[in-house]
């Protein structure tokens, strides 16, 4: 089975309803994780402590998703 990362990490938004955050170039990164369930409770640990502050969020991206190893070449790089 192929390993599939999970980068958690997060920061102050502008908005809590919202996803963009009030600086950027300040972002929390938790951790890169081999699996779901390792990211999932870094997340929560994380939320956790941080629970008492409604403009911090943290979030899961899915790293494996950004590049699809069988294709000539992933989305990501045709972006440029």
């Amino acid at each position: 089975m192929p390993t599939r990362l999970h980068l958690v990490f997060g920061g102050e938004l502008k908005d809590p309803q919202g996803t963009e955050f009030v600086d950027p170039s300040n972002l929390e990164v938790v951790g890169i994780y081999p699996n779901y369930a390792a990211a999932l409770e870094a997340w929560r640990s994380a939320a956790q402590r941080t629970v008492d502050n409604a403009q911090m969020r943290f979030f899961i991206a899915h790293l494996h998703r950004l590049r699809d190893e069988e294709m000539e070449t992933s989305r990501t790089e045709e972006m440029g």
